[in-house]
């Protein structure tokens, strides 16, 4: 997998993961990235600006790494007592994936859920959005999302789902173990998730726009529980 830019870069080194190869352009000279790779004996290829713009099509800032594909957490690892999961219902945005992430990491969230078909995964532009926050979070890939949401109902989670109709999301019961579904971005929760969660939460708005962007729900909520949890 390919990362590229300093920030996440520099996340993948502080985690020691497995380099492949990496790229920099020649008048690169920041030992603080060139140091480490020297160390580790990973293969430092100097190249022009147009080899790298070749490589990725997004502000590289002059380095780029080809590292190990990501390594997906178990959903087991996800649940611990008073667990707050963040599950994606198949959201198509690498831009919103990485906002949701960079949200979760800073409020504590413990781990993430997606689908393994039919929906964005970890990625260089998630880990780029996220500012590296993704590699410091649990996410787990999963087969079926029905399954799943029974599965941690089994095991004592309350389900919420965020929706344009539904309870005042302020309203609802963030305590104990949850796990908050964010839908995708052209078609919401799909129908079974949807059927499958305990409470439906929705954030009144009372301006012209009657839906709000993916990430920006899920920061607002995220919020919300967290805080509401704090008490």
């Amino acid at each position: 997998m390919i990362v590229s830019g300093k920030n996440s870069c520099r996340l993948v080194l502080e985690k020691n993961l497995k380099i492949k190869k990496a790229y920099l352009w020649q008048e690169f000279r920041d030992q603080f990235f060139i140091s480490p790779l020297e160390k580790r004996n990973i293969l430092i290829n100097f190249v022009d600006k147009t080899t790298l713009n070749e490589l990725v099509n997004k502000n590289h800032q002059g380095i780029i790494l080809d590292i190990a594909d990501y390594e997906y957490a178990t959903l087991n690892s996800l649940i611990k007592e008073n667990s707050f999961i963040i599950i994606l219902d198949h959201l198509n945005d690498p831009h919103n994936f990485g906002a949701i992430s960079r949200t979760a990491e800073a409020f504590g969230v413990d781990g993430i859920i997606i689908p393994k078909d039919r929906g964005v995964l970890v990625n260089d532009t998630v880990i780029r959005t996220s500012a590296g926050a993704i590699l410091n979070l649990n996410v787990a890939k999963v087969t079926n999302l029905v399954r799943t949401i029974s599965l941690l109902k089994e095991k004592g989670f309350w389900i919420i789902g965020a929706d344009l109709e539904g309870s005042i999301f302020t309203e609802i019961d963030y305590s104990g173990k949850i796990a908050l579904v964010i839908g995708s971005e052209d078609r919401g929760m799909s129908r079974l998730v949807k059927e499958n969660c305990d409470f439906i939460a929705k954030i009144p708005m009372v301006g012209q726009i009657n839906s709000l962007n993916a990430s920006v729900a899920a920061g607002i909520m995220i919020q919300e529980a967290v805080q509401r949890r704090q008490k």
